[in-house]
């Protein structure tokens, strides 16, 4: 099974900023990892913001934040 994301959505996610608390308006590949982590351990909230938050955790535990920044690159807003 292959898996295709969504280029759109994975572009949206990489220019998106958190939109309250401590690190309101910094981009979710800047948080901290250990912000991330504390999520994951209390339950990411609902919607896009979870999931996208879930997401850039998972990026960033693997060490391809790389990615992220190219397509910030690549993709200016």
């Amino acid at each position: 099974m292959e898996i295709r994301p969504d280029a759109k959505e994975l572009i949206e996610m990489a220019h998106y900023k958190m939109p309250f608390g401590k690190y309101k308006d910094r981009l979710l590949i800047d948080l901290p990892l250990a912000y991330l982590v504390w999520f994951r351990q209390r339950g990411f909230p609902k919607g896009k913001l979870g999931k996208y938050l879930e997401i850039v955790l998972d990026v960033k535990s693997n060490g391809l934040e790389h990615i992220v920044r190219k397509l910030q690159k690549d993709f200016p807003r």
